[in-house]
């Protein structure tokens, strides 16, 4: 514990500030963090869906678009500016509503809503195929093999982080019942954690073991190795993956979880579930969830899905990484695989930002 304590900020022994530590009566009875679309803006992203579409664009093509041409998608950049303030320097979240995603092909859906990502940060790959846009539905997986991610099933996924500085969820259809999304400050979590347990809170600035689902590059290592969380230029920035923590220990490897970190593990979740710190939302068909991963935890509720192959649950998934992003972790700013075999080298004091 003395090595923990050494790496501890001891000036985080008091609450960080600012508006990502908010807490549910903060925003559960606020309007400010929903952005409902209006006509103009539907109009716009239509156009841009149908032209794309025209064009015969692939998703590289429009993840590219930003940086090739500066001046595209002018009419749509105050829409998603509007966004990024609230993401990079507000609570961290944001719910736009009414995508057109029932005037617009399944095509120019994806293109246009990856094209309105790009403006917030760059899309990077989520797996080893090299995808852009995951498809978040339930394949049948089994939930028991360590290498399935969660998002392949219907199961509860805790309270948890991805690998960006961005993520994306626009809903096409919802489920029968359940898939209800929670999401919390970890800011918040973090102060609360710190003020129960001040002796296992420095646990979280030490490196941990992350299993990799299977998506490691062939040979390469199948966990990697981050710290929970790290304080970068007096802001708190969090990675969590709870399961992926417990399913590492499996591992060659990888050395067992000590009793003070699963303790830790255990209250950090608990914490996070509080229903006193959390927001839920029930998505609807058009809604984008916009989420900043560095300040916000995000979960989901097990769910019943429709028998007809064409109601069943699906959401859209975008990583995006934001270099500007002070607090953010440039290890993952490199798709999924890369970021995997630079973070194994990271030990805790690094990914302090760009």
């Amino acid at each position: 514990m003395n090595d923990t304590l050494d790496i501890f900020p001891a000036a985080k022994l008091a609450p960080y500030a600012g508006p990502a530590a908010w807490r549910a009566a903060d925003v559960a009875h606020s309007q400010q963090w929903i952005r409902q679309l209006g006509p103009e803006e539907r109009a716009g992203i239509i156009e841009l869906g149908q032209w794309l579409e025209a064009l015969g664009a692939t998703a590289a093509d429009v993840a590219g678009l930003p940086r090739r041409n500066p001046g595209a998608l002018r009419e749509l950049r105050p829409l998603l500016n509007e966004a990024r303030t609230a993401l990079q320097s507000g609570l961290g979240f944001v719910l736009m509503r009414g995508f057109p995603i029932d005037a617009m092909s399944p095509a120019a859906t994806r293109l246009a809503y990856l094209a309105l990502g790009s403006l917030l940060g760059q899309a990077m790959p989520q797996n080893r195929q090299g995808e852009l846009l995951h498809d978040v539905r339930d394949t049948g997986a089994d939930r028991r093999d360590p290498n399935v991610r969660l998002s392949r099933t219907n199961a509860e996924q805790d309270f948890h982080t991805d690998a960006a500085d961005i993520i994306g969820l626009l809903c096409l259809q919802k489920a029968r019942s359940g898939g209800i999304s929670r999401i919390v400050s970890s800011v918040s979590v973090y102060q609360e954690v710190l003020a129960a347990r001040p002796d296992l809170a420095p646990l979280l600035f030490q490196t941990w073991y992350f299993h990799m689902k299977g998506e490691q590059a062939p040979g390469a290592l199948p966990y990697f190795k981050l710290p929970i969380v790290r304080d970068i230029e007096a802001q708190l920035s969090t990675f969590f993956i709870g399961w992926y923590l417990r399913d590492a220990e499996r591992l060659p490897g990888v050395p067992p979880l000590s009793s003070a970190q699963r303790e830790l593990l255990d209250l950090y979740e608990q914490v996070a579930n509080r229903p006193a710190l959390g927001l839920a939302m029930q998505f609807e068909p058009g809604d984008v969830q916009w989420l900043k991963n560095s300040v916000i935890l995000h979960k989901r509720s097990a769910y019943e899905d429709w028998p007809e192959p064409g109601r069943k649950r699906h959401l859209l998934r975008l990583w995006l990484a934001a270099e500007d992003f002070k607090d953010g972790i440039v290890a993952l700013r490199h798709g999924h695989a890369a970021a995997a075999a630079a973070a194994a080298a990271l030990g805790p004091g690094a990914g302090r930002g760009p």
